[in-house]
């Protein structure tokens, strides 16, 4: 079945979970209020827990360490940086990279969270996997953020998704860092409405895999043309 809409999605501007009083703040004047802080920083921790994303909000948190760098709070950076990391291939972690001062982007954690950016990014996924796993601060940095790691399968499977109409199991397997013989592998594909035929999964065509047909144009003026019949007329 062919599905003619893009798999890229924009982070949403207005998420519907997002609280009255977060929109209040976000849409007027007290959003550059550094009173406002906590609220936000408790909003970040109710996203964390509830496997939910808000990006405007966390770029007002932002922002305001931006005007107020005695608010900075490293650990509410990490967070929002590893959140943003679920949102790829869309650009939210580059915005809030663009927000942090010089400081916090030296920050040891933040060049961390910029590694696995390149390397999901780069498509390099069993590479990211690799060094997700071989340092323990990757799992205390993201440890706060319930559902990540098959947050970070889904985005993995949406390039995946977006590039192929079929891929092997073991490649795919390898690709989502699930063992061989891990149950949860059928369990997650099947979640995302993929099959399996002869080791082999089937991806639903959509805009982003579908062959697009090549218009070749080409633009022969007046004058070349007559020479061309000119000289075929002397053959």
């Amino acid at each position: 079945m062919s599905n003619n809409k893009s798999l890229l999605t924009p982070s949403p501007l207005n998420p519907t979970f997002r609280p009255d009083v977060i929109q209040s703040l976000i849409d007027g004047v007290d959003r550059y209020n550094p009173d406002n802080v906590s609220i936000l920083e408790e909003y970040l921790s109710t996203q964390l827990q509830n496997e939910e994303y808000d990006l405007m909000a966390n770029l007002a948190i932002l922002k305001l360490y931006q005007f107020n760098p005695h608010l900075v709070n490293d650990v509410v950076i990490s967070n929002i940086l590893v959140k943003a990391l679920t949102a790829i291939p869309n650009p939210d972690f580059n915005l809030c990279l663009y927000l942090l001062q010089e400081g916090s982007l030296s920050d040891d954690n933040v060049s961390k969270l910029i590694l696995l950016q390149q390397l999901l990014e780069e498509a390099r996924y069993q590479e990211f996997w690799e060094v997700y796993e071989k340092d323990d601060t990757y799992k205390d940095l993201s440890m706060e953020a319930v559902g990540f790691d098959t947050a970070i399968r889904k985005v993995i499977l949406t390039a995946i998704c977006m590039a192929y109409q079929t891929i092997s199991v073991d490649l795919l397997r390898t690709y989502l860092n699930y063992p061989k013989g891990d149950t949860k592998f059928e369990t997650f594909i099947q979640s995302q409405g993929l099959t399996t035929k002869d080791d082999v999964i089937i991806i639903n065509t959509n805009y982003d895999n579908e062959a697009k047909p090549t218009v070749i144009r080409e633009n022969i003026k007046f004058e070349q043309l007559t020479k061309v019949i000119g000289y075929s007329n002397e053959l």
